[in-house]
């Protein structure tokens, strides 16, 4: 089974900023952030390397590790669980507006980043060049 969801319902943070995510992706980031226990925050930004010159990160932290010049969103599923997601402003600068998928395939299944901003990516879809 796949659970692509390209014209799928996305949800912004609280503010009605931050990183677009699907519905698909904020089940499985629920999940996950359950999993990971209350003091924990997911940091998602991007870094030099990859297929095509950058490429993103994503990672829990303890919310301790939170930068002052961090952007936190926070979102809230519709079963109203809640969760934080953490980004550097230099990140920011890269992939606002970036839209965050799950996908239960076998191949090519997992996280995916759809980013307005990139004008090249990779075919394994976790890197991308501006």
């Amino acid at each position: 089974m796949t659970s692509t969801s390209t014209n799928a319902p996305t949800h912004t943070a609280r503010d009605g900023k931050g990183i677009l995510i699907t519905a698909p992706a904020m089940q499985q980031l629920a999940k996950l952030c359950g999993e990971q226990g209350n003091n924990q925050v997911l940091r998602v930004g991007v870094r030099s390397g990859g297929c095509s010159g950058m490429s993103y990160t994503m990672d829990f932290v303890p919310a301790t590790d939170t930068l002052d010049d961090d952007e936190t969103y926070e979102y809230i599923t519709p079963e109203g669980n809640s969760f934080r997601v953490i980004c550097d402003p230099k990140s920011l600068l890269y992939i606002y507006g970036m839209q965050l998928d799950f996908s239960t395939a076998l191949i090519g299944g997992g996280f995916n980043f759809t980013n307005p901003n990139a004008t090249q990516t990779c075919g394994c879809g976790s890197s991308f060049a501006v």
